[in-house]
C-alpha cells in the first residue's frame, strides 16, 4: 500500500509576456517566483512575429488598443519580445535560484532557438498544437519533454496530435494540459473533468497530465490535483493592474506562495491511513474511547 503522496504537483509560474518586453522586470519576475512564491518553475514565451504573423496581420491595429505597445499587433508583438540571448541569461538565473526554466514555442524557428539551450521541456501553446512542421522537428531534434496545452482544441486535433507524437515515439515524454483559453475564465468555464478524461485517455500513456489555468484565485487548481492533475501552470504577474491582457487572468506574488503551499499541503494528506489507528492517535484513543477491553490496539496495514 502507499503510505506517502502518490505524487506531489509541480507548480509553473508562467510569466510569459508579462515582463513588458523589460529584461530587468523579467529577472525580477523569476526571483520572486523562485524566492517568494517557491515555484518548481518558470515559463516564459518567444516568438518570430514575422514567421508567425502574416503581412496583414503584422500590420493590423492591435485587437485592444489600450494594450497595445505599438501602432500595430507586429509592433506590439516585437516590443514583447526578448532576444535568444536574454532567455539564455534567464535560464542562467533560474539555474542559479534553482528552478526550472522552460519557454513555450510559437513557431519552428523560436522552437529551434529554444532547442539550443535544452531545457528541460519546451511548452508548446494551445494556439499551435496543430503546427505539424513544429511539432515534427520538436520530435525529431530535441531531447527534452514536450508539453502541450490543448485549450480551443478539438478531440479530432487532439487526436491527430497524439498520434504524431506516438508516431515518433516521443507520446512517453509529453505532457498534456487541459486547458480553457479564456483572459480570465470563469470557473463554470474550466470544466475540470476533462482532466479526468485525459487521464483515462492519455494517462497510461504521456509522462503526465497537466492543468493550464488563466481563472481568478486557486480553489480550483486544488481541485485540479485532486483530479489527478500532476503539474499546475498558471500566469504570474506582480502587478493584475498593468496593462496586458494576461495580466488580469494572472496571480500575483501572494496568491502564487498560497498555491504553491496549499498543493503541497493537500498532496501530502492524499494518502492512504498505512495503520487502523494512527500513532497520531493512540493517546486520545486511549483517552476518549470509552469501554474498549484491554490489550494491545491491532495495527494491521
Amino acid at each position: 500500500m502507499v503510505v506517502g503522496p502518490t505524487c506531489v504537483p509541480k507548480v509553473v509560474a508562467e510569466i510569459g509576456c508579462n515582463h513588458k518586453g523589460e529584461f530587468e522586470l523579467a529577472k525580477e519576475l523569476v526571483r520572486v517566483a523562485a524566492e517568494f512564491c517557491n515555484v518548481d518553475a518558470v515559463k516564459f514565451q518567444k516568438r518570430n512575429n514575422r514567421e508567425l504573423l502574416s503581412p496583414a496581420q503584422y500590420a493590423a491595429p492591435h485587437p485592444e488598443a489600450a494594450n497595445s505597445y505599438g501602432r500595430t499587433y507586429g509592433e506590439h508583438r516585437e516590443f514583447l519580445e526578448l532576444s535568444i540571448e536574454r532567455h539564455a541569461e534567464l535560464s542562467a538565473l533560474c539555474t542559479q535560484l534553482g528552478v526550472a526554466y522552460s519557454c513555450s514555442a510559437w513557431d519552428l524557428t523560436s522552437a529551434r532557438e529554444l532547442a539550443s539551450l535544452a531545457p528541460e521541456w519546451i511548452k508548446i501553446p494551445s494556439a499551435c498544437n496543430t503546427n505539424e512542421p513544429m511539432m515534427r522537428w520538436l520530435c525529431e531534434n530535441y531531447p527534452g519533454q514536450i508539453h502541450v496545452s490543448l485549450g480551443m482544441t478539438t478531440q479530432h486535433e487532439e487526436h491527430e496530435l497524439m498520434d504524431l507524437l506516438r508516431a515518433a515515439g516521443r507520446l512517453s515524454e509529453t505532457v498534456v494540459y487541459a486547458c480553457t483559453s479564456g483572459y480570465p475564465v470563469a470557473v463554470e468555464d474550466l470544466h475540470l473533468r476533462e482532466i479526468t478524461r485525459l487521464i483515462d485517455v492519455w494517462g497510461p500513456h504521456c509522462a503526465g497530465i497537466g492543468f493550464s489555468g488563466h481563472h481568478l484565485g486557486i480553489a480550483p487548481d486544488i481541485a485540479a490535483i485532486t483530479l489527478g492533475a500532476s503539474w499546475l501552470e498558471r500566469h504570474f504577474t506582480l502587478d493584475r493592474t498593468w496593462k496586458g491582457t494576461d495580466h488580469a487572468a494572472s496571480l500575483e506574488p501572494d496568491g502564487l506562495r498560497r498555491l504553491c503551499r496549499d498543493v503541497r499541503n493537500v498532496a501530502k494528506a492524499l494518502t492512504h491511513r498505512p495503520s487502523e489507528i494512527l500513532a497520531v492517535e493512540e493517546a486520545a484513543r486511549a483517552k476518549l474511547k470509552h469501554g474498549l477491553a484491554a490489550g494491545p490496539v491491532s495495527k494491521a496495514a
